[in-house]
């Protein structure tokens, strides 16, 4: 089938742009560190950044770190996760981070789930901040879910999410057909945090089970964002998102893994939502 004129103008100019954003996005890390003094974030508790990689995303895992370290505000801590057997594997460019503040940790393999439940099990009455490895974020990015936690204080905040569509018995209907979330958009259940964009979690977020690894891996063993935000409702948390747009770029690595596709592109998102309502009921 031959593709119209104005579409291929269209993918043309998208790709264009798609380039130019990782030409920026290059060029920052490229520049770290930046030079002045950083904000204090200004909350009651410590701010932790918390995320977690394997070894076929550690190419690109040092551009990612670099862009975590080079924010607005200072983190109190910046805190990489990983399976006891992939820290010999970490390259250089991502060790060198451990002088500019970066803490490497070794835990148990639990999957996605290392990004935050050691940290939880550590200590959990702390701001959470969740990061991907695969991704740039620019350095205002931090600043703004601070200061979106500042005005909706206890509310879980994220730069990205989409809006779950409902049926009138309050079961979800197919991910798939989840729009993304406006910037504007109100609060309520709908709202459905996704780990990309970055979502803080305020001290006492989590239902106790959130560290349930036996629970989380026999019903979401594959969607932490679905866990997360399950646990985070049945505490009772708002989710909102930051009011302001935001340009991310995905650095080349993972997008194209079988759990992306089966999640979003197939039906592992409507398996572990099943699972979840069936073992806590529809989302409080």
């Amino acid at each position: 089938m031959r593709i119209p004129g104005r579409w291929r103008l269209q993918m043309a100019w998208r790709a264009l742009q798609m380039r130019r954003r990782y030409a920026r996005a290059c060029k920052a890390v490229s520049q770290f560190p930046r030079q002045g003094a950083k904000l204090p974030h200004g909350l009651h508790r410590p701010l932790v950044v918390t995320l977690t990689s394997y070894p076929l995303r550690f190419p690109y895992l040092g551009k990612t770190l670099r862009s975590l370290l080079d924010q607005t505000i200072a983190a109190d801590r910046v805190i990489l996760w990983l399976a006891h057997a992939d820290i010999a594997a970490l390259p250089d460019d991502v060790r060198t981070l451990e002088a500019h503040g970066l803490e490497i940790r070794g835990c148990e393999d639990l999957r996605s789930y290392k990004k935050l439940i050691p940290a939880l099990r550590e200590d959990p009455d702390r701001y959470f901040v969740i990061a991907d490895d695969d991704v740039y974020y620019p350095p205002y990015w931090l600043q703004e879910l601070v200061r979106a936690s500042r005005e909706h204080s206890g509310d879980v905040i994220g730069w990205r999410a989409r809006i779950a569509n409902l049926t009138a018995s309050g079961h979800f209907e197919p991910y798939r057909d989840w729009k993304m979330a406006d910037p504007n958009v109100r609060s309520d259940l709908r709202v459905f945090p996704t780990g990309m964009g970055g979502v803080l979690y305020p001290p006492g977020a989590f239902d106790v089970r959130v560290t349930d690894e036996d629970l989380f891996l026999e019903l979401a063993p594959h969607g932490d964002d679905i866990w997360f935000y399950w646990m985070s409702r049945l505490a009772g948390r708002n989710h909102r998102i930051v009011k302001r747009s935001l340009d991310f770029v995905e650095w080349p690595t993972s997008q194209s893994s079988g759990l992306f596709q089966d999640n979003l592109l197939g039906d592992g998102n409507d398996r572990q939502l099943a699972a979840m309502e069936t073992r806590f009921g529809t989302v409080p």
